[in-house]
């Protein structure tokens, strides 16, 4: 079984994607042996008001009965946007979203901005987790009128800190990873789930006993790359590294996990 914790739907304006709306993904998800996907909406990141996106992807998602034992929708909010809290009620309460993606970067925020831990509070208070990208394309090769910014995972520390107790998915690991002792302990001690598709997981063997088998899963960040380097780096690994049963956690077992399923 495989379970891919970080995808799209929807377009991306600075270059074509593709296998970008729910058919179409699913139809990928067939080829690469994908059982669930985690979606949420790439419009959402570009949009002002987010919720536009949500429904557009509420829409798609309710358009097949197939598509909900496959997909899983995330609702993209923006906390510093007026109705925030009205979005969440609504996607959770009345759309069945199972989870919350944010993007401080596009949308301009601090993860100690007052009303993002607010949202990772309420978040919580519901049961689901809180997905955040340290990137969603390479700045090295995006468009010029792109951000230049990109995070490594101490930046992700400060919500952790706020709000220990939450849930979190942090995608597409990139950059640096290195933390003082202090910092990976609080990484140990969160509910975290780190997806395979950053370039810096490359090494997922070294990074397995430092913080454990269950803090990682298959992820893809798909359409903007291709799914397959994320399992790659899974089965890559070689039995001294990681069991069968330590693969079955990274496939779909710490994901099942921090997905309620």
């Amino acid at each position: 079984m495989l379970i891919d914790v970080n995808s799209f739907i929807g377009h991306w304006p600075f270059r074509q994607v593709t296998h970008n709306t729910c058919g179409s993904r699913v139809q990928l998800m067939r080829q690469f042996g994908i059982d669930i996907s985690v979606i949420s909406s790439l419009n959402g990141v570009f949009y002002k008001n987010t919720q536009s996106a949500n429904e557009e992807l509420y829409k798609d998602w309710k358009s097949s009965r197939k598509f909900e034992s496959k997909l899983i929708p995330f609702a993209v909010i923006n906390p510093i946007y007026a109705g925030w809290k009205d979005d969440l009620e609504k996607s959770v309460g009345q759309m069945g979203m199972r989870g919350v993606r944010i993007h401080p970067l596009y949308h301009h925020y601090d993860l100690n901005n007052k009303n993002c831990i607010d949202l990772v509070k309420r978040t919580r208070d519901l049961g689901l987790p809180v997905a955040f990208s340290l990137r969603i394309v390479d700045k090295r090769v995006s468009s010029w009128m792109d951000i230049n910014e990109e995070w490594s995972l101490k930046d992700v520390l400060p919500i952790i800190k706020e709000v220990p107790d939450a849930k979190y998915m942090i995608l597409n690991l990139v950059n640096s990873l290195e933390l003082s002792d202090d910092e990976k302990s609080i990484l140990k001690k969160a509910d975290i789930l780190m997806d395979t598709s950053g370039r810096a997981l490359t090494h997922l063997e070294k990074l397995l006993p430092v913080y454990g088998n269950d803090k990682f899963g298959y992820g893809t960040n798909s359409p903007i790359l291709e799914p397959f380097t994320g399992l790659l780096r899974i089965e890559s690994l070689k039995p001294e590294e990681a069991g069968e049963s330590t693969k079955d956690l990274l496939r779909y077992g710490n994901a099942k996990k921090i997905l309620n399923l």
